[in-house]
Order: structure tokens, then C-alpha cells, then sequence
């Protein structure tokens, strides 16, 4: 029995240290948004341990990592880039920190559309005959003198552009984990799965209402309304405050297409959005494009959308 009892007590130190070591070896893994830290679990489970640049309630456009982070960066295996303004700033002296880490641009092979404002003033093509692709679009064809002359990051609030970011994931992964090739695939195919139904829900909540229209404090919702045919019509300009004669012009917008909501995100300021509303008689609800459990949140948001859509 001395023998047996032996062999049993060693299957249960290896079992241990191996489920201990394995923690301990999780491929280290860093993105630049919250939510691509759930995209990245998503295909690769517990293999991965996941830091996040930029922290719950900063904003992707103002953003300094801090030295932590910097130092964190030292042991990464790879980064996960989507291309949000800091990106710009910061991108050399994140890879100089550790040359050895790939980095991957989640963005690559899709077609970004232009960073624009609504433009009030011209109400007759939406009111004429306008075609739903072209106002599925969303605001970036009415460009006129308030283009931002940028493209617009926010390629995470489609379900459709997901996937293919997804996708990019997924590839990476392999290369640098080949062992576990067939568990990312799989991991994968479950969520696109996932993502597929997520679209076909927001398809028929948004049945019928092509073309109608939402506003919002900072345009980030413009992919989401290019997939759904809806508009979004934001209330900042150019990332600045708009200016009196521009506010004016949004709230008799407001008041004349009868919408009473604005949505605003947690990592700016509601002021004018709260002006707005107060001046239309409506009210601010909360929409956070940067929410973590990003499928859940893309419901819920689409669910507020819908109930204040005219």
C-alpha cells in the first residue's frame, strides 16, 4: 500500500504544479481598449492574462500610459493596437520599451469612415426620397465645412467590423501559440457564431426605422449607425464644445425631428449635452462605447437607441 500511497501523493503534486505553472505561463497580453480585452478572451480563454491600456473612464484620445504600464509592456508577448488617437503618440515609445513584443493592428483591412458632424442644414435629401444605403451610412456623406478631416476609431461598436478584427486576432495567436492552434479556431468560430446573432438581433430592432436619427455628445457611434441605418448627430465638433450659434442650431434640430434624448459616454463631460436637453424639454442617458462585457452593453445601448428614435 506504501508504494501506491506514494505514487497517488506524486499524481497530485504534479497535477499542482502543473495547474500552478500554467497560470504562471499565461501568455501576457496587452490592448489598448476594454473592450478588446473581451474579444481576446473570447478566443483565447484562460491562456492569456490580458492588461488594458487605457482604464475604465479615460478617454482613448487624451490618454499617457503610466509608468506601471510602461514597465508591465517589458514582459509582453504581444499588443493588440485598434488604432484610437493615443495609439498615435505613443506607439514608438511603447514598442522601444520592448522591441521583442508584436504588435498587431487589429484595424488592418478595414475601411474607416470620416470623423464628421452632422450637418443641420440640410434637411432635404432625408426628407426627399433619400435611398436607406445612403442614409444606412450615417452622417459621414454630409461632410460640407464641418469635416473633421480624420477617419473615426471606433470600429469596435460594429458587430460586423468584430469579426473581422477578430479575425486578425485569431491569427496572431497562432502564430505565436501554435501549439494550441485548433483551441483558438474553435474559440473563435464559437464567438463569430455569437457575434452573427448579436447582428441579426440589432437588425430587427432597428427594422423599419432606417434613416432615423439620435443624438449623441461625441460621435462615436457612427459604425454602429452605418450598420443599422440609422444616424447619429453629435453634439461635439472637431473634439470641442460647440459654439453658441452651433448649439442653437442642434436644439432646433432636436426640437424639430421631436427628439428628447441625448446620450452621452462616461469619459466626457455632459455639460452641453444637459443644455441641450433642457432646452428641448428631454433628458441625458448614458451610453458607454467602452463598456467591457461588450455584447451585453451593444444590447442594452441598442435597446435605448430604439426607444428614443423618432
Amino acid at each position: 500500500m506504501r508504494p501506491a500511497i506514494k505514487l497517488v501523493f506524486a499524481a497530485i503534486m504534479l497535477l499542482v504544479f502543473s495547474e500552478t505553472g500554467f497560470a504562471e505561463n499565461k501568455i501576457p497580453v496587452f490592448v489598448s481598449i476594454v473592450p478588446q480585452k473581451y474579444f481576446v478572451q473570447q478566443i483565447c480563454k484562460d491562456l492569456v492574462q490580458v492588461q488594458v491600456m487605457i482604464q475604465p473612464g479615460a478617454s482613448p484620445a487624451t490618454y499617457e500610459p503610466k509608468p506601471k504600464q510602461m514597465a508591465e509592456l517589458s514582459k509582453a508577448s504581444i499588443y493588440f493596437a485598434i488604432g484610437v488617437p493615443f495609439e498615435t503618440s505613443w506607439m514608438k515609445k511603447i514598442t522601444a520599451v520592448n522591441p521583442k513584443m508584436k504588435v498587431v493592428h487589429t484595424d488592418f483591412g478595414i475601411e474607416k469612415l470620416p470623423m464628421t458632424v452632422h450637418h443641420h442644414h440640410d434637411e432635404e435629401d432625408s426628407e426627399h426620397g433619400q435611398s436607406s444605403e445612403h442614409q444606412g451610412q450615417g452622417n459621414h456623406h454630409e461632410v460640407d465645412d464641418h469635416d473633421h478631416g480624420g477617419l473615426d476609431p471606433h470600429i469596435w461598436l460594429s458587430p460586423p467590423l468584430v469579426k473581422i478584427q477578430c479575425r486578425t486576432i485569431l491569427s496572431a495567436m497562432q502564430e505565436i501559440d501554435p501549439a494550441h492552434h485548433d483551441f483558438y479556431e474553435a474559440n473563435y468560430r464559437k464567438f463569430a457564431s455569437e457575434i452573427d446573432q448579436l447582428d441579426s438581433q440589432l437588425r430587427q430592432t432597428f427594422a423599419g426605422r432606417q434613416g432615423l436619427q439620435f443624438i449623441v455628445f461625441h460621435p462615436a457611434w457612427g459604425y454602429f449607425a452605418h450598420a443599422y441605418g440609422l444616424e447619429q448627430v453629435p453634439i461635439e465638433i472637431e473634439g470641442k464644445n460647440p459654439k453658441p450659434a452651433q448649439l442653437k442650431e442642434l436644439i432646433e434640430h432636436a426640437r424639430k425631428k421631436g427628439i428628447k434624448v441625448i446620450f452621452v459616454q462616461p469619459q466626457f463631460s455632459d455639460k452641453s449635452a444637459r443644455l441641450v436637453a433642457k432646452e428641448i424639454g428631454g433628458q441625458v442617458a448614458f451610453a458607454d462605447p467602452l463598456a467591457e462585457d461588450w455584447m451585453s452593453n451593444l444590447m442594452a445601448v441598442a435597446n435605448k437607441f430604439k426607444a428614443t428614435l423618432k
